[in-house]
This record gives C-alpha cells, structure tokens and sequence, in this order.
C-alpha cells in the first residue's frame, strides 16, 4: 500500500529526463562557455533527482542515494570552480568565451 504522501517513482523520472535533456540540448546547442557549465549542471541535478527518487522508491535504510548525491553535489561545485577558472583565464587571453573559437589546444 503507498502512503497518501508518497510521491509515485515516474513523476521524478519524467522531471529528472526534461532537464537532463534541457541540459544536454544546451551543451550541443550554446556557444557561450558559462551557459555550456550552466548546462553540465541541470545534467548533474537531473542525476541527483533519480539518485533520490530511487532511494525513497526502495525505502534504502542506508540513505545510499542521498549520500552519492551529496557527492555528486560537491563534484559539481568543484568543477564550477575550475570550469569558472578556465573560462576566466580564457577570457582574460582573448576577451571572448566563445566555445566554438577557443582553440588553445591545437597544435
């Protein structure tokens, strides 16, 4: 029997897909570095979102989906503060974060 509060497992699954693809249309899609990492972020909430879903689905008494999310939140912020690093220190070099001219790596 599911509690009265209880919210059932497709409704996460089907809001955590409409942002992993809103953030997957905005990496293919932007050209401007900051809303690219803007991006990779609604992907890495989406993940979040079923690592809960999924954990409050199958009643985990070791909250394992909350502790793998707490870990995918400080992974996220670490790669905010060096992806904002990098795109500092583009801009600094060549005054413009646009993604499809930066070509530092090529040869």
């Amino acid at each position: 029997m599911i509690a009265a509060n209880t919210i059932r497992l497709p409704i996460p699954l089907i809001f955590s897909a409409i942002l992993f693809s809103a953030g997957v249309y905005g990496v293919l899609a932007r050209r401007n570095a900051v809303l690219v990492l803007m991006s990779i972020e609604l992907m890495l909430n989406a993940v979040n979102v079923n690592l809960v879903a999924f954990s409050a689905h199958l009643k985990d008494k070791l909250f394992t989906g909350q502790i793998f999310a707490l870990f995918v939140i400080t992974v996220a912020a670490a790669e905010v503060g060096i992806g904002l690093a990098i795109v500092i220190l583009i801009y600094r070099n060549r005054e413009m974060i646009n993604v499809d001219e930066v070509n530092l790596l090529k040869w």
